[in-house]
């Protein structure tokens, strides 16, 4: 995990679904209120199971205010806040 200014980056490669939503979770909890952005790098060539657990499981939760899916398919930014 990288922790740092504004953004910050979770890795769950390897994790089960329920290891990476406890893992992701954590990360929000610590996120304070200068973090705008969490960027949850889950992969893609395994299979989407992560990306569809974590995409699935932010949609409506109250710290994330919207899911932005980018060029890279391995990866689903959070947006905890506007800037």
């Amino acid at each position: 995990m990288k922790i740092g200014g504004a953004f910050q980056e979770i890795d769950v490669h390897n994790m089960t679904k329920v290891q990476a939503i406890t893992a992701i979770d954590a990360c929000l909890r610590r996120a304070g209120t200068s973090v705008y952005t969490l960027r949850v790098i889950h992969g893609y060539h395994g299979g989407t199971v992560l990306r569809d657990a974590v995409r699935a499981h932010y949609r409506g939760h109250p710290k994330v205010k919207r899911i932005e899916l980018g060029m890279n398919p391995g990866e689903t930014d959070l947006i905890l806040r506007d800037l």
